[in-house]
């Protein structure tokens, strides 16, 4: 494996840019603001802003927003879809999944292919993979000259059954190829080999929609940093919180769909493993959006069953993909305070974004937002916003809030109390939701906060979760880019195969996984990657006979039957008599924890999955030595209104001034150039030897 001097990361977010470069283990970090009309500008503007030189740049990882963007924003390419006789309104027929049965505001999600560009052919595969019927290619030649006769040059192809037996959407493939070679194809089961023929068919659509758009974008980026000497292996993040190449992220953009968040999700795991801390939630709130998700036991939970756009109004999108279990809602520094129908305060989700931004940015923003209000109790520096790059302008900020004011008859003040109590109840919730409602106690859990506005609410929703601390990590503002140096080369792999889970069924079940272990060993080997430097991790989706959901469960992996990853090159039988029944008892354990009961009722296998992955130079996290004393680390105090908590004069430190495990107790504000962390009164903190902000609550 190549050894990397330095290694740097971007991400896309939606309000600012952000970069982290690791030199030797020195770190340094920018941020640029956001440029929608063209992303790679932004990239290119945080890479000119650093000190390091371009063409010293040994890796480069990107987290992107290009995909999720052109799903929310309707703004992909048309595209078609080739299916199956008779499944041609897969897509319209959807789960009737309402998500609040009783709401009278429900809406039926719009298909992303309308029923006049999908495109039935005679074919049929059972679930087993006996082919039923013979692919019609005279049907598939039909609909591929009526595709390109309408100008549509993305295509989707999606069978009944392809994951057991894809023999006829490969030679679909080929025949659009013979026909029309410069179309984009996708074909659903390379994207998974999972069951459920609409959420397959949703996902390659998906796939197909964004597919040029993020072709087109990664194209622009390669060209810009060949044109700026960036020379070094090029990794894309994925939703999978794994990374792959640009040649990859361009067949399969979708599974970029997460690309931002998951970095962060990554990097809070690693930084509660590194501190003893293995169970942690992680939380970042951005400017646009506030993600949050649990870790236990050091593991980030990745699943299959992601829906974009879900609410109670709206069942959303599935997405048959690996997705890191993440729940976003739109709370961000730029979420705007807007008054509902009922003449309710609500934050989000839309937001201010880059341009113009926030009020108090002076851009031309003139709706309150959650930084106007920050700023206005006081929690922000106005003359110290990402270090003193950007003044922010107070009086900007109290006329956007002046008519939510005047619409209630109260001052601005109060008003911005009510916004903020607003945007943290919705994060409160948030975090509940992949907490309490999921059968975990927050209780056992320390909070990771980060985000460029993560640190201004984090320690009022820990106490409000009842945490056990509140960690702001080092680099905050730009902690998902950090995240994402601390990531590998990552693949999953999928297969239904739905029989009993028994001990005698080992033999057959390590033949599935067996061959799912030599694609993955033959798709790295097109990166140059030998077997060698291959990990694999296996589980399965079992259920209890009769059930319709799965519970995913790990597999104790290698002859030894421990819980460690087996090299691909090892030659270890993967699954054993053993390691099933080890693998029963864990499913028992993970079905009562979800859904608080468990059964002596058979077992049923549904997927196998597996994970392969190869590790990538990544910094090492590495203790800080820092004299000195908290007074001098202190810059100044100032008035903070810290609502019902009343105002106080709060001491200002200096984040990279304090001195390592000297307990401070709150009212505190810490301040770094992207980041501010409040700390309220009843709270301590103190730097650990990572220099991480540990906030823990000092009164009861």
């Amino acid at each position: 494996m190549r050894e990397n001097n330095t290694r740097v990361a971007v991400d896309i977010g939606g309000t600012f840019t952000d970069l982290v470069a690791v030199t030797d283990g020195a770190l340094s970090l920018e941020k640029a603001s956001t440029t929608p009309d063209n992303f790679a500008n932004g990239v290119i503007a945080t890479l000119e802003k650093s000190s390091v030189p371009q063409s010293a740049i040994d890796q480069f990882v990107h987290g992107t927003t290009v995909v999720i963007n052109a799903v929310t924003e309707r703004n992909g390419e048309r595209c078609a879809l080739i299916t199956t006789e008779g499944f041609r309104d897969v897509l319209d027929i959807t789960r009737a999944n309402r998500p609040d049965m009783f709401n009278f505001r429900y809406e039926k999600p719009e298909p992303f292919v309308p029923r006049r560009d999908r495109f039935e052919v005679g074919e049929r595969v059972d679930q087993a993979g006996t082919v039923l019927e013979s692919l019609s290619e005279s049907a598939v030649k039909a609909a591929v000259e009526e595709i390109r006769d309408r100008g549509i040059d993305t295509i989707a192809v999606s069978y009944l059954h392809a994951y057991a037996n894809p023999e006829h959407e490969l030679r679909t493939r080929e025949i659009i190829a013979e026909q029309f070679p410069e179309a984009y194809v996708t074909l659903s089961h390379e994207l998974t080999g999972e069951y459920r023929e609409y959420e397959r068919t949703n996902t390659a659509v998906l796939n197909s929609y964004v597919r040029p758009i993020a072709d087109e974008y990664l194209t622009t980026l390669e060209s810009h940093l060949d044109v700026n000497g960036v020379e070094g292996n090029r990794y894309v993040m994925k939703s999978n919180a794994g990374t792959s190449s640009f040649e990859q992220a361009r067949q399969s953009p979708i599974e970029m769909v997460e690309s931002g968040p998951v970095g962060g999700v990554f990097g809070a795991a690693r930084v509660g493993t590194n501190i003893g801390e293995p169970n942690v939630i992680s939380f970042d709130m951005g400017g646009t959006t506030a993600k949050t998700s649990l870790i236990e036991d050091g593991n980030v939970d990745i699943g299959t069953e992601y829906w974009l756009e879900s609410s109670r109004q709206h069942e959303g999108y599935p997405l048959q993909i690996p997705v890191v279990d993440i729940v976003e809602i739109g709370a961000g520094g730029g979420s705007i305070a807007w008054i509902d129908q009922g003449g309710s305060i609500n934050v989000g989700p839309e937001s201010a974004g880059a341009d113009p931004g926030p009020a108090c940015y002076g851009q031309g923003g003139t709706e309150p937002t959650v930084t106007d209000v920050n700023l206005l109790t006081g929690r922000l520096n106005p003359e110290y916003f990402l270090g003193g790059e950007m003044a922010l302008d107070v009086d900007q900020a109290e006329a956007a809030l002046e008519p939510v004011a005047d619409e209630f008859g109260t001052s601005v003040r109060e008003t911005a109390h009510g916004i903020l109590r607003v945007v943290n109840s919705n994060m409160a919730n948030a975090l509940k939701q992949v907490s309490l409602q999921r059968g975990y106690d927050p209780r056992q859990f320390a909070m990771v906060a980060s985000g460029g506005a993560g640190g201004l609410h984090a320690a009022a929703l820990g106490r409000d979760l009842g945490v056990k601390e509140v960690i702001i990590p080092r680099a905050p503002g730009q902690f998902s880019a950090w995240g994402m140096l601390l990531t590998d080369l990552r693949r999953d792999y999928v297969r239904t195969w739905v029989r009993p889970f028994e001990r005698e069924a080992a033999p057959a079940v390590n033949e599935r996984f067996a061959e799912l272990a030599d694609r993955a060993v033959a798709e790295f080997g097109e990166e140059d990657i030998p077997p060698a430097d291959v990990s694999l991790e296996l589980s399965v989706d079992l259920r209890y006979t009769g059930q319709e959901h799965t519970v995913q469960t790990p597999v104790p992996v290698g002859n030894d039957g421990t819980d460690s990853t087996v090299s691909a090159a090892s030659g270890e039988t993967l699954l054993t008599a053993d390691a099933i029944g080890a693998t029963i008892d864990r499913f028992h354990d993970r079905h009562e924890q979800a859904y608080t009961f468990s059964l002596e009722d058979p077992v049923e296998l549904v997927n196998v999955r597996l994970a392969a992955t190869a590790e990538a130079a990544k910094p090492t996290i590495e203790p800080v030595s820092r004299d000195g004393t908290v007074a001098g680390a202190t810059k100044a105090s100032r008035a903070v209104d810290f609502d019902r908590e009343g105002t106080h004069e709060t001491t200002v430190y200096e984040r990279d001034s304090i001195p390592i495990d000297e307990p401070v107790s709150g009212p505190a504000i810490i301040e770094e150039p992207a980041c501010t962390t409040l700390v309220h009164p009843g709270q301590g903190f103190r730097l650990d030897e990572y220099a991480n902000v540990r906030i823990t609550e000092e009164t009861q």
